[in-house]
């Protein structure tokens, strides 16, 4: 981690990394120190300090709430739709704009190769420079972004290739140029559209999963979530400000939501938990790739072994059966 991202982990990480920055500095020592007995005594100093770590690791990683896992799956270390297309596929040509409004950036769409298996990608971008940030609006798409996604869904569907969409935003972009643009009727288009498209989809949500601005490229096949992913109707921000009239009682929404993996198998929505390195994804992007690749190409051979009527009337049944309740006597 650098310096910058240091001071922006969750709270409940703070301990861990300044251990392990404890550690790097004494491993510094190290490499500097020429009398034999110091390097010796440093260097079980650093072993002892490294048993220290995957205790504190153990303690803080075996009991984390639902609030912790909102916190990690927003990490500024943690893999975005931009790695795992470069880190993936092979191959990738970006394909831009609407041809409607213009193009929008936090909106990510391209052909690619995923061992040798050719299929369109698209996700959301939530950017990593602050410039890039602001530009994608940190991950909240305008409706033209679910106007080409669309665009491009079609045209995989036109070339009958599977479509892997990578989803990670908080919600759609909330502001008023959007609803003037017509941001709820592109994400209810592309709801609509998706569950007809006749090609295999693939969803996979490796951070946030917030509201109508997952769901516009949302729908598919398989629902697949990151460990230390989150999906739910709404932030817990936006839902603690609605019921307590206190943004800063997120920690309690987030437990009411029941918007982890874990609650989400258990309540019909995910289909299957993609598990991530110990610590997080953040803490081994390259073996998280792995993970996510074998589990993409596992799914994708399932998937294109049916034949097109099956798979949208599994699909049909799929999104049909989605989600329990509970009825409560008055």
């Amino acid at each position: 981690m650098s310096g910058v991202d240091r001071l922006n982990v969750p709270e409940f990480e703070r301990p861990i990394v300044e251990l392990e920055m404890k550690i790097e500095s004494r491993r510094m020592d190290l490499a500097e120190e020429k009398d034999q007995a110091r390097a010796k005594d440093i260097q079980a100093e650093i072993a002892d300090l490294e048993k220290d770590l995957r205790k504190l690791m153990d303690s803080v990683f075996e009991k984390l709430d639902p609030w912790d896992r909102v916190q990690l799956s927003r990490h500024p270390n943690r893999p975005l739709t931009s790695d795992y297309v470069a880190g993936l596929f092979d191959d990738f040509q970006e394909l831009k704009g609407d041809r409607s409004y213009k193009d929008d950036p936090a909106i990510l769409c391209g052909f690619g190769t995923l061992e040798g298996r050719k299929v369109m990608v698209m996700g959301h971008r939530k950017g990593k420079t602050l410039k890039e940030r602001l530009e994608c609006n940190f991950g909240c798409a305008h409706p033209e972004g679910y106007r080409k996604a669309l665009r491009k869904m079609k045209l995989a569907e036109k070339f009958g290739l599977p479509i892997v969409s990578f989803i990670n935003t908080p919600g759609a972009y909330p502001g008023i140029e959007a609803e003037e643009r017509g941001q709820s009727h592109a994400i209810a288009e592309n709801i609509r559209e998706m569950s007809n498209l006749k090609v295999p989809i693939i969803t996979l949500t490796i951070g946030e999963g917030g509201s109508g601005g997952a769901l516009g490229i949302g729908v598919g096949d398989r629902y697949l979530i990151m460990e230390n992913a989150y999906y739910s109707v709404i932030s817990p921000e936006g839902c603690a400000a609605i019921l307590w009239h206190d943004a800063k009682k997120a920690a309690d929404a987030a437990r009411v939501l029941r918007l982890t993996p874990n609650d989400l198998i258990e309540l019909g929505i995910m289909d299957e938990i993609v598990p991530e390195p110990y610590g997080g994804a953040h803490r081994d992007p390259r073996k998280a790739m792995e993970i996510v690749k074998a589990a993409l190409l596992r799914h994708l051979g399932e998937l294109t072994s049916l034949g097109v009527d099956e798979l949208l009337e599994s699909r049909y049944q799929r999104l049909r059966g989605m989600g329990k309740y509970i009825e409560v006597a008055a």
